[in-house]
């Protein structure tokens, strides 16, 4: 596998490039960008051993995540609360009605940069809980 060449290169997208949350409509519109200059890429890489990717990432637990949600449904619930009632008000898509730990994501990005990935290039993975709501991307 290795004779032509290797290499992995992996792009951070988001859900909502594709679901533009209302709130959030600068984020969106930079992470439909990078789904086409991904697969642009992987257009370029054609036949090198390259194989070039995006990771659609859904609502993810970080603590900028936990602030965002405290701002939008109220400081005084405590976080459980908050974060059901932000995936009932603001995300309701969401088949696994709640947000992604960053190790769920982090296992995609694992098999992608890994050598079992070597046929999966051009790609938009999903890791989003459900929340997009069509088949393929």
């Amino acid at each position: 596998m290795r004779d032509r060449g290797w290499g992995r290169a992996l792009f951070m997208a988001s859900d909502s490039a594709l679901v533009i949350p209302e709130e959030m409509v600068h984020y969106g519109v930079t992470k439909t960008a990078l789904l086409g200059v991904s697969r642009g890429f992987a257009k370029a890489m054609a036949g090198t051993g390259v194989t070039v990717n995006a990771v659609i990432a859904g609502p993810t637990h970080t603590e900028g995540v936990e602030d965002f949600v405290h701002a939008l449904v109220g400081d005084e619930l405590p976080w459980d609360r908050a974060q059901a009632e932000f995936m009932k008000r603001y995300r309701p898509a969401s088949l696994i009605q709640r947000l992604i730990e960053p190790d769920e994501i982090a296992a995609m990005v694992v098999y992608l940069s890994s050598d079992h990935a070597s046929a999966t290039t051009g790609g938009a993975l999903r890791v989003d809980g459900g929340y997009v709501d069509n088949i393929v991307p």
